[in-house]
């Protein structure tokens, strides 16, 4: 509840950004290099260690659509379209929640730093109950999907416009389970729990390919096409009542004081959650959906093309896990450490994070460079196919070295909560230059895929080369006096 002007509490002036060359100045400069090599070797560690868990749990969620892809495309070419074409849908809606629940990495994580412990639950709660009612609209959508997916596909193939509106009305029954878990995850990773998700996934994994036979195949019990969307909201609701088994009886109380309907549901607080939430949404969505617009542009080449820019985009995403898990990693790490005002390790876990973020997108850039003629002969036989994946799956790897920074300097900017540049960056980057530029590259200047990648990247440098600028010209003051906002005044 906000407080008036008078009764505001004392809080101490910010410090002064400093690195411990600066403490010591009888220490030789061997002993400081050496101080301060340890201190980036611990933090690296300390993230490193986060990020494994985060990054299992990634896959195996992953793997909940894709099972049913498998499952379903067994049935046939008509029902693998629908499912492909309702899952796409489904990834765009979820991506909503995704985005609007990455603002609890700046809350939830900021006020763990402060050690305001009852805030911690209280923002999950009331996150949680917003995207809820988001939720509402979104579900309408899906179950009349039909209608808007009509004016994609075309008139003759009417079945198939059907049954992917047929899946996304089963699932939206297990959506409300998904949001539970992914504000869930995070009320948990603010206090540095980071296991729960991945163990709950480590359950609900193999009982999702288990559900997927008995409901769609097995001769006793299977429904068929349906029984996909069953299992997957069965799943859903079953990964969120194991996590939250989990911070029962395991671990994560420290945080929970009670369910608080009336203040989850206090629309006057909405609003500074609001703006971090649509903003981080914005972050995640201009992203994906600017994928979805090349795939789309990429079907105007043909079948090949087609089906090595699907290659391109699932072996994108799989790229994209580590260090998305690691951007996570980092920003609980340095949200805690601005919630405590501690700037000296937040600006430890900055150089560290650039660490991570040029490492990482090196060693993508080689393992899709090298390996990726073994790659796309994985995915098919066709040799026409296999040639021009690899040649998308070069320039991917390119696109590496700046795309794993820009993730990670993403995750950064999240645990400064400032949502709203990246958001504004993304937007700017990928509709003003990088959709534009690919689509001209591809089609006026008919490069064909080879286009469309290449215009991809030049946006992506920028984002990355944009967010490191705003990241190396932090206003700390304003950051630090923000979260001491957040943590005083709600």
């Amino acid at each position: 509840m906000s407080t008036t002007d008078e009764t505001m509490p004392l809080v101490p002036k910010s410090p002064k950004l400093i690195w411990y060359d600066e403490v010591d100045e009888l220490s030789s400069i061997d002993e400081v290099n050496g101080r301060n090599a340890l201190i980036l070797t611990r933090e690296a560690m300390s993230i490193g260690k986060s990020s494994i868990p985060l990054t299992v749990t990634f896959f195996l969620q992953y793997s909940l659509t894709v099972v049913s892809i498998f499952s379903v495309g067994q049935m046939g070419k008509e029902e693998l379209a629908a499912i492909s074409l309702a899952i796409m849908t489904l990834n765009v809606s979820i991506s909503v929640f995704n985005g609007m629940a990455t603002c609890l990495d700046t809350f939830c994580a900021q006020a763990y730093g402060g050690k305001k412990y009852h805030l911690v639950g209280l923002y999950f709660q009331r996150c949680t109950a917003m995207i809820l009612v988001f939720a509402i609209p979104i579900m309408i959508m899906w179950y009349y999907s039909g209608y808007l997916l009509s004016f994609i596909v075309p008139q003759d193939e009417k079945k198939l416009v059907l049954l992917a509106q047929t899946y996304l009305r089963y699932i939206s029954f297990g959506a409300p389970g998904y949001i539970f878990f992914e504000t869930g995850k995070r009320f948990l990773q603010a206090q540095h729990i980071f296991t729960a998700g991945q163990y709950s996934l480590f359950i609900v994994a193999p009982i999702n390919v288990l559900l997927n036979y008995l409901l769609v195949w097995n001769s006793r019990v299977g429904l068929g096409f349906i029984g996909a969307p069953i299992s997957t909201a069965i799943s859903y609701w079953l990964m969120s009542f194991i996590l939250l088994g989990y911070a029962i009886f395991i671990d994560g109380k420290e945080c929970w004081f009670g369910l608080n309907v009336r203040e989850s549901f206090n629309f006057k607080e909405w609003g500074s959650m609001m703006s971090l939430a649509l903003n981080g949404t914005a972050m995640l969505l201009s992203e994906f959906v600017a994928f979805e617009i090349l795939t789309l542009s990429a079907s105007r080449f043909g079948t090949s093309s087609l089906a090595a820019q699907s290659i391109a985009s699932t072996v994108a995403t799989l790229s994209f896990q580590i260090p998305f898990a690691v951007s996570v990693a980092v920003s609980t790490q340095l949200a805690n450490y601005i919630g405590a005002q501690n700037l000296q390790s937040a600006n430890t876990t900055l150089r560290v994070a650039r660490i991570f973020a040029f490492g990482l997108g090196l060693v993508n850039c080689v393992v899709l460079v090298v390996f990726g003629k073994s790659i796309a002969a994985s995915f098919t036989n066709e040799d026409g196919v296999t040639n021009l994946a690899v040649v998308v799956l070069r320039i991917l790897g390119i696109n590496q070295l700046y795309d794993c920074p820009n993730i990670l300097f993403a995750g950064c900017l999240r645990g400064q909560g400032r949502q709203h540049v990246g958001s504004i960056l993304n937007l700017l980057a990928y509709y003003v230059l990088a959709v534009p530029l690919a689509l001209v590259l591809g089609f006026r200047f008919q490069f064909g895929l080879f286009g469309l990648w290449s215009g991809l990247g030049v946006g992506i440098f920028t984002l990355a080369s944009s967010e490191y600028w705003f990241l190396k010209n932090s206003n700390w003051d304003a950051i630090l006096l923000a979260s001491r906002h957040r943590n005083f005044y709600h």
